[in-house]
């Protein structure tokens, strides 16, 4: 399941010997609508990519559906794919997520490489082989877990990125430190998102998509300690699809929302240090603000997370932290305790 991760400084070099390495008759690129316009330039002169045939599907997360994916299908078909073909999925989390779907289920399956172009698909989406769609108005409903060949991470693409798809990836780096350790959560919080030095976000996605691999590669499926990666999702999934019929937001924005939430229940049932709790809440409040919910909203929240696929059974499944680095997976809340929770995250 794991999958190799490769850093670039040379965008043309590691992806000429990617294409190179995975054996393939035809070549697919596909992309979205944004990533074609503003990524495709940074590749386009590559000569191993000339022959590639561009598939490219609507931007953004209301068009990772079905009928997105029946178009990546058909146009793999039409442009001639076979079982030896390759794909390379250009893009952020929603592309190399529906990209990785398609490329595993067209002909039962086809090998695939990732180039994520937004931070958070960088130390996210790309990473630990799930891809996906959503389905039934729940997101990445089904899909299943299936590695790409290779990721390239290349810092280049950060610098086609606006301030808030920059913060919408810091938010699950922001999570990588909280499971990792106090160092690593330091210098995240210290790190100046207003005037961002490049090639240290490089080295800092870096080591958060070394952790992510360390702990996918202990536990591909998820059957224990790679629940460690849901910190922030329980709520924060909550937050995305209560956003998603008003005024959608970035996923990266509703995980550090959750965040919030999630460092709250576990300052109360896990014995989270306080003072690390208030600085993260403060972090998170000073760059992204807060979602404008109010007690009314309360039960549509609940009955989200009760649909959330951690879950068994219907008992709402939380991660949470003894400390920094100190990871409770499994553990529930009462109605009761997320309604508390819901109040601290308008108040706190």
């Amino acid at each position: 399941m794991a999958n190799k991760v490769t850093i670039s400084t040379d965008i043309t070099q590691t992806l000429t010997a990617a294409v190179e390495e995975v054996k393939h008759d035809k070549l697919f690129l596909l992309m979205d609508e944004t990533t074609h316009k503003l990524c495709l330039p940074v590749v386009k002169d590559i000569p191993c990519l000339k022959e590639a045939i561009h598939i490219i599907i609507g931007a953004t997360d209301t068009h990772k559906t079905l009928e997105t994916l029946a178009k990546v299908w058909t146009e793999l078909g039409n442009g001639g794919g076979t079982r030896h073909s390759l794909m390379v999925n250009l893009g952020g989390g929603m592309v190399t997520d529906l990209g990785g779907f398609a490329a595993s289920t067209f002909k039962r399956g086809i090998k695939y490489i990732n180039v994520p172009t937004t931070l958070l698909s960088m130390v996210d989406a790309s990473v630990g082989g799930k891809t996906g769609i959503n389905f039934n108005g729940l997101k990445n409903e089904v899909g299943v877990f299936n590695a790409p060949e290779i990721v390239i991470l290349d810092t280049e693409f950060l610098k086609t990125l606006d301030q808030e798809n920059i913060l919408s990836g810091y938010a699950e780096m922001l999570k990588h430190g909280l499971i990792s350790n106090d160092k690593n959560f330091a210098e995240l919080l210290n790190f100046n998102l207003n005037e961002v030095d490049y090639i240290h976000l490089g080295e800092m996605v870096g080591t958060s998509v070394a952790i992510k691999e360390r702990i996918v590669e202990e536990d591909p499926l998820e059957h224990g300690i790679r629940k460690a990666l849901n910190l922030g999702h329980t709520a924060g999934h909550a937050f995305e699809s209560w956003a998603l019929s008003r005024k959608p937001y970035l996923h990266g924005y509703a995980v550090a929302w959750g965040l919030i939430c999630e460092l709250y229940l576990s300052c109360i049932k896990t014995g989270f240090p306080t003072d690390k709790m208030r600085q993260a809440v403060r972090f998170i409040k000073e760059n992204y603000g807060t979602l404008p919910i109010t007690c009314d909203d309360y039960e549509e929240l609940y009955a989200y997370m009760t649909h959330d696929k951690k879950n068994t059974a219907g008992i709402i499944n939380f991660t949470l932290l003894g400390n920094i680095g100190d990871i409770r997976i499994n553990q529930t809340a009462t109605k009761e305790e997320i309604f508390e929770m819901l109040d601290f995250f308008r108040e706190g």
